[in-house]
């Protein structure tokens, strides 16, 4: 097979219709009738999926697979990417913020630079003041702290090579970051510039990004135990530079310290850095605890395929 295409679901009932046909449209006029779009359900709550069984049914080319509950965007994809058989994979979001037609271009640029992952960026972020300062906070974070160059506004929509996707699909992580999982898994990559689109608003609450990147950051870097080292060895040297302090002055001024306010100030400063500390160790106890016991990342409930059982 030539091409995948690999799409999810996640309340796209009023964009799969109009996907599946530029989709179909664009993989047509790139390599004939050798094609699968691949489209998995992430527990959609509207009729996503029923939407998508029908598409089975006049389109042999259509591959549905029913996830048996929400696991969340990056563990879709790549359950997948599992499943493409195309030579070529196409990734791209479903809700058409990005172009099917895309392929096409980035097609024509892997081909003239010869790599494997052709990536899109966007010209400008879309969304407004809030959401491009948060988004360019994000990147600048997840840089600094895991040393790992991932480009401002990259979108989801890739074009990759099937042994890149091998590559990319050996991770075993359970909690997983796919942006930071592109990049190491290495190969030739370029970008190309996209205008991306606006259909609905952004899912992604302010929590939600602090969420993403403290999970995207402890994925990829033991830096924040680094730094919780040496913040713990500088308020140590501080603490006894001070005490010595103390000294001199009780000793040689005679003029001993007096008040609570100073003392209290400090406990509260010093216990709530402990904690903190703890936390972020906490953070990482809970990622190994995850990781140990080997839960798939996904569980499919059904896959639908025209001319094919149910599996």
């Amino acid at each position: 097979m030539k091409l995948s295409i690999v799409a999810t679901l996640y309340k796209s009932a009023l964009y799969i219709n109009e996907f599946h046909d530029r989709s179909s449209a664009t993989a047509e006029k790139l390599v004939g009738d050798d094609y699968q779009i691949i489209l998995v359900n992430d527990g959609s709550p509207d009729d996503s999926l029923d939407l998508a069984i029908n598409l089975t049914k006049q389109d042999p080319h259509i591959v549905i697979i029913d996830l048996s509950r929400n696991f969340g965007h990056h563990k879709a994809m790549m359950t997948g990417l599992a499943h493409a058989k195309g030579d070529l994979v196409f990734l791209i979001d479903s809700d058409l913020e990005e172009e099917p037609e895309w392929l096409q271009s980035f097609d024509e640029q892997m081909k003239r630079e010869c790599c494997d992952v052709v990536y899109g960026i966007q010209e400008k972020r879309k969304g407004g003041v809030f959401e491009r300062s948060t988004g360019a906070v994000f990147y600048k974070l997840f840089r600094k702290l895991t040393g790992i160059n991932q480009p401002d506004n990259i979108v989801t929509a890739r074009l990759m090579t099937q042994r890149y996707v091998q590559a990319l699909l050996a991770h075993k992580e359970r909690e997983l970051n796919i942006g930071g999982l592109w990049l190491i898994t290495g190969y030739k990559q370029t970008e190309h510039l996209v205008h991306k689109h606006s259909t609905s608003p952004t899912s992604y609450t302010l929590s939600a990004k602090f969420s993403h990147l403290v999970n995207a950051v402890t994925a990829f870097s033991s830096l924040p135990l680094v730094y919780t080292f040496y913040s713990g060895l500088f308020i140590s040297i501080s603490a006894l530079f001070y005490i010595a302090y103390l000294l001199m002055r009780y000793f040689f001024i005679a003029s001993p310290p007096n008040g609570y306010t100073s003392i209290i100030a400090s406990i509260w400063l010093f216990s709530g850095l402990i904690i903190f500390f703890l936390g972020i160790q906490g953070i990482y106890l809970s990622k190994i605890f995850s990781e140990v016991k080997q839960r798939p990342y996904t569980i499919i409930r059904e896959v639908y395929q025209k001319g094919l059982e149910q599996e």
